[in-house]
């Protein structure tokens, strides 16, 4: 007797800095694995460093991480894992070429938009960024001093600063069940 089939997907979570995309992908992947599914997270911290040590932040180098990024993703996802991608992927066209090439190999892929306003993600400052932004002690911080494409139109969009985590997982899982994905 054969394992029943999975489909899987990769759901990619856009947004700033501390707008909340790897606290939501992570509960998100607890409850997804407590109901029995094949998950996992591909951090851009952890990516940065194990995967895309060496590249800087210029438009190039962030263009190469999102590539490399999204290879991995779909490779993961073609094989019936739901995959969650929090990473800020600040440029439309990064994340358009990882959705385009998901669509030529018939992997779905759902882009969320984690709209938490830079306000609110400076106030939050998980890493500390925005206080050494605002120091002069770095510059280039995607939605301050450097750009930041919002999606136009996502498949979701998710205000952290009105919703709880546990509410912003539901919406995703929400979607992946409306789209045939779970």
């Amino acid at each position: 007797m054969s394992a029943p089939t999975t489909t899987g997907a990769t759901v990619w979570l856009t947004g700033l800095p501390s707008a909340g995309k790897t606290t939501i992908a992570y509960a998100l992947a607890e409850r997804l694995r407590g109901e029995g599914r094949r998950v996992e997270v591909l951090d851009g911290d952890e990516i940065r460093e194990f995967l895309s040590s060496g590249l800087g932040f210029s438009r190039e180098d962030r263009h190469t991480n999102v590539q490399r990024i999204g290879f991995v993703a779909e490779l993961l996802a073609s094989h019936g894992v739901t995959v969650l991608v929090p990473v800020i992927a600040p440029y439309a066209d990064s994340r358009e070429a990882v959705r385009k090439r998901h669509q030529r190999e018939g992997t779905p892929y759902l882009e969320v938009h984690v709209a938490t306003p830079v306000e609110v993600c400076s106030e939050r400052d998980v890493k500390g960024l925005y206080a050494k932004q605002a120091s002069g002690e770095i510059s280039g911080l995607t939605g301050v001093d450097d750009p930041y494409e919002a999606p136009a139109d996502p498949d979701l969009r998710i205000e952290t600063h009105r919703n709880s985590v546990q509410e912003s997982a539901a919406e995703v899982r929400l979607l992946l069940s409306e789209r045939g994905l779970l």
